[in-house]
């Protein structure tokens, strides 16, 4: 299972002709047959464009690294999390907690895509040489010029708009730039990459089929020749894995899968009388980080399959809801460390894994932090993957059921949202008429339905954290959450269906709160913490000007002071501010960019604007760059019947809930991350009562009345009625 190396012969036969790829990559793939099955990656290798020689446009090469050292982010952007690292932080100084009162917008660009309900924006633009590649919710790719917004090339991918097997929301975290090309990972399970000066399509690659389940969801990561993705889906039962490509040529190098077969090292942590492995989940949401000495990629795997029945996949269930290191030249194993084992809550580390140095007792140590949904950050030495602060193994509550791990690890210091509910959370944000049982962060469930907390949408998801050289504190943002489970029949493992195992449902009309919080890396300690009375859902920045950023749901940019947490600054956008800011330079000036787009799981207002800022900006109020592609046009969801056949309300309200509502609200009104349970909702009953809470919002749920034709949202209904349990009961 173990990272399979190209054979020596096959890399001179690749150098010598382009023309022998095709053969070379066939007889590569079918030499790689795993336990599952034959698997075969789809390559097309385009011609590349001509383009005249001009010694002043040639792209400078990516940034040079040195074996035992990684540069920090300075006058560019160049990696998805600011350096190798994924430490988000930047050297830039000219903006600081002391002038930053003078920061105002210089230019503003609306993409023109990405701002229909079903999509995400949640990119981190990438800034190389004063160009910006941005990816939108739809999987479009725009080259931007940095200093004025203006749009240079645009790239607009067909991607399968009849996916159904799309978790949450239709997103993309973004783009890579290395060996002068833009690399992007499709929603719909393809690697591709464009040239990076005219956004051509050089190649392509096929990572997975989205029919079964496959997405990617994350942005790759370019390092020394190769690519780097994981795979999305663990709602739908897919094996996970990371696969390394050939930057040159697409073709695959090596891959690890996260789920290992019965005969691999710790196979024995799944079952030996089923094929559970071959559906376990183990899904790759986010971007390795890199450290070049060790020669190590690190990343984090998603929950198990099923998400929330383990009374079928006894065992810990390595490598899912862990962090993971392996060799980054051929994929080797070499160390792991699982936050939770047999996970049957959905509490996966989505979170990128963030790399540091820092002196501890007097040595310099090569740390690693991970923030899990758990609530809690953990803490690893990076060369081999034991506790840089101390981690506990401790009993936690039993139930046979579902065949509960004895133990779990508590790291030693603070959570950074609660871990548990209690009467006097139910007493002020739950009310009278909640009933329901309570627990803490490990209580199981099955047949009675239980309320806990921090719950699958809850501690940190994927909006990225970041570390501070300068204060040595880890900045994270915490969702607090409500979350119910109980248990439901046996669900049968069906190819390309969503495969949860039970139910899960924020708890209608309570409270979601959010938090940003600083750490000290040496303790695991609270050193400052903001309380928002909304999820924290963006990613963080943080520089040498003793500054921190972070979005928030209602659409501004806030920039804290790094050392003490003070509100500093604020900038209100037209859009959910849900996606990661960054930081640059341009002729010696110092700036600050966002995507605003909104997010589906948020629940926040869409839109499709970049916003870029600078110490002193002039920006006429309203004025907008058209940065959109041209001659891009989009088809209704409600006029896909073909002449002579008409669409009924039902099916056309399906077809704007899969746009609109699933993300939150799940497949059938069931097992959404931030939506109730419509299927047992006494309240959805009424087609009235949808359509008023459609219109107008309502207790977490945002207004549609100016994204959806009341036509529209009369369809919805009119679908939503027809899932609705007699017998509901929210």
């Amino acid at each position: 299972m173990r990272g399979e190396r190209i054979p020596g012969w096959a890399k001179v036969i690749i150098g010598i002709s382009i023309a022998l790829v095709t053969i070379v990559v066939f007889y590569l793939f079918a030499d790689k047959k795993q336990e599952e099955g034959s698997e075969f990656a789809t390559i097309t290798v385009k011609e590349e464009p001509t383009v005249e020689s001009n010694e002043e446009e040639e792209v400078a090469p990516s940034p040079v690294i040195k074996e035992s050292e990684v540069e920090y982010a300075s006058k560019d952007w160049a990696i998805h999390g600011g350096d190798y690292y994924n430490r988000r932080y930047s050297t830039l100084n000219q903006i600081t907690s002391e002038n930053i009162g003078d920061l105002k917008p210089t230019w503003v660009s609306s993409l023109g895509s990405g701002a229909e309900d079903k999509y995400s924006g949640e990119a981190t633009p990438i800034v190389v040489d004063g160009i910006m590649y941005i990816a939108t919710g739809a999987n479009d790719v725009f080259a931007i010029d940095a200093k004025t917004g203006e749009q240079i090339w645009a790239y607009t991918p067909d991607i399968p708009q009849e996916m159904d097997t799309v978790c949450c929301g239709w997103t993309t975290r973004g783009v890579a730039v290395g060996d002068g090309k833009v690399y992007v990972g499709l929603l719909d399970a393809r690697l591709v990459a464009l040239d990076q000066k005219t956004g051509e399509e050089l190649w392509e690659t096929k990572v997975a089929e989205w029919e079964e389940g496959y997405t990617v969801t994350s942005a790759p990561l370019y390092y020394n020749g190769k690519v780097y993705t994981g795979v999305a889906g663990g709602e739908y039962g897919i094996r996970g894995r990371v696969m390394a490509y050939d930057s040159d040529l697409g073709y695959e190098v090596w891959r690890f899968y996260t789920i290992p077969g019965p005969a691999d090292m710790d196979g024995d942590t799944w079952p030996a009388n089923n094929d559970a492995w071959l559906t376990g989940g183990g899904p790759v949401w986010n971007t390795p980080a890199v450290d070049p000495e060790l020669g190590y990629i690190y990343f984090a795997t998603g929950n198990t399959a099923p998400d929330l029945d383990g009374s079928n996949r006894e065992g810990d269930n390595l490598y899912a809801n862990s962090v993971v290191a392996v060799n980054a030249e051929n994929g080797d194993y070499v160390w792991h460390f699982q936050e939770v084992h047999h996970d049957i809550w959905d509490m996966d580390p989505a979170n990128p894994v963030v790399l540091f140095d820092v002196e501890k007792d007097g040595v310099m140590r090569k740390g690693l932090g991970q923030a899990g949904k758990t609530g809690w950050v953990y803490f690893l030495d990076r060369t081999d993957g034991t506790p840089l602060v101390g981690i506990e193994e401790k009993p936690v509550p039993q139930l046979a059921e579902q065949k509960t791990a004895a133990t779990q690890p508590f790291p030693i210091g603070d959570a950074f949202v609660p871990q548990g509910v209690f009467q006097e959370d139910v007493d002020r944000d739950l009310g009278d008429a909640f009933e329901g049982q309570i627990g803490d962060i490990f209580t199981p469930f099955w047949e009675e339905p239980i309320t806990l907390k921090p719950g699958p949408a809850g501690g940190a998801n994927w909006p990225p954290s970041a570390y501070n050289p300068d204060t040595e504190l880890f900045y994270v943002l915490g969702n607090d959450n409500y979350f119910s489970f109980a248990r439901q029949e046996d669900e049968a493992f069906e190819e390309g269906s969503m495969y949860i195992g039970s139910i899960m449902q924020p708890v209608s009309n309570a409270p979601q709160r959010g938090t940003v919080t600083a750490l000290d890396v040496k303790t695991n300690k609270i050193v400052w913490q903001q309380n928002w009375d909304a999820q924290a859902y963006s990613g963080v920045l943080t520089t040498a000007g003793n500054l921190v950023f972070a979005g928030h749901n209602d659409g501004r940019l806030i920039a804290f002071d790094a050392k003490t947490g003070d509100q500093l600054w604020e900038y209100m956008m037209d859009a959910g501010a849900n996606a990661p800011s960054v930081t640059y330079e341009i002729d010696g000036e110092q700036y600050i960019s966002i995507y605003a787009a909104g997010n589906a799981l948020a629940g926040t207002k869409h839109g499709d604007k970049v916003y870029t800022f600078k110490l002193g900006g002039i920006l006429p109020e309203g004025q907008v760059i058209d940065a959109s592609a041209k001659n891009n046009s989009t088809e209704s969801v409600t006029e896909e019947a073909t002449e002579g056949e008409t669409v009924s309300s039902v099916d056309a309200g399906l077809a704007l809930y899969t746009n609109s509502c699933i993300a939150c609200h799940g497949n059938q009104g069931a097992n959404g991350h931030n939506g109730p349970n419509l299927q047992d909702s006494k309240f959805a009953e009424s087609r009235e009562n949808v359509i008023d809470r459609i219109t107008n919002g309502g207790s977490t749920m945002p207004s549609f009345k100016d994204s959806l034709t009341p036509e529209e949202i009369e369809a919805i209904a009119d679908y939503i009625v027809t899932v609705v349990s007699p017998l509901g009961g929210n």
